[in-house]
Order: structure tokens, then sequence, then C-alpha cells
């Protein structure tokens, strides 16, 4: 199992009704059948670091990785979610016992870059949130 979680917050002049649609592009990106769970919401805790969410999504393998990175409702989703992002942070677990899990997850993850260039204009818009090696 792979499990990505994410912390966010929204531009100051982002509109409630904004933010609303923007959770909702969320919650279809995190529904896609490659997914075995996921949330979306406010974070419960001190947001005065400006992180004001979450987002968490479990996948079953790379190969479910792969077919969610690539899926038509995250790809439409990412230009209706990231322009409104101030900050974004990001952690994975994994449960997986191969010592390769992460290269693999970061060659996927340049892959898509190569593939998407407006994608990783959108990521580097994010000041916290530019593409490292060790982002998916």
């Amino acid at each position: 199992m792979i499990v990505i979680t994410q912390r966010f917050g929204f531009k100051a002049d982002t509109t409630p009704e904004r933010k609303e649609a923007v959770l909702a592009a969320m919650r279809r990106t995190s529904a896609v059948e490659s997914t075995s769970f996921s949330f979306v919401g406010p974070e419960l805790g001190d947001a005065d670091d400006g992180l004001t969410h979450g987002y968490c999504v479990a996948i079953p393998d790379l190969a479910a990785l792969e077919r969610y990175i690539h899926d038509p409702a995250h790809l439409a989703g990412d230009p209706e979610i990231l322009p409104y992002l101030a900050r974004l942070t990001h952690v994975r677990f994994s449960d997986d016992s191969d010592p390769h899990l992460n290269e693999k997850i970061i060659a996927m993850h340049q892959k898509k870059l190569a593939m998407y260039p407006d994608w990783e204009r959108l990521l580097n818009a994010i000041p916290s949130g530019a593409p490292e090696p060790h982002r998916a």
C-alpha cells in the first residue's frame, strides 16, 4: 500500500465558492478506481502555518499508482485545484518492503512531469509545491 498525504492552504483571494469547487475536484480525484481509501477535509490542528486542509489517498501498488496519476479525473482536476493553492506539502508512506520503491515512484513522477509540462508549470507556481525528485 502506498499512502500519500498532502496538507495545503488556499490563496487569500480564493472565494468560499471556489474553495468548495477545489475540494469537490479533489474528492473526484481521490475517488478514482485505483484508490483504496481517500480523504479530503479541513485541518483540525493549528493552521497558523497556512496549511488549512488535507488530502490523503491510499493506493494498493505501483500499477495502481500509475493509473491514479494518469487517470482522466486526476488530469482534469489539477487545473481546477492547483491555481488556488498558496502552499502544498506532502508525505508518502508504504508498507511495501521493496527497497527501491521510492526511486520507482520518483521515476513515475518525473515521467509525468515530462509528459505534462502544463502540470509542471502549475506545480511550480505553488511556492512550496515545486516539483522535487521525491514528489508524487
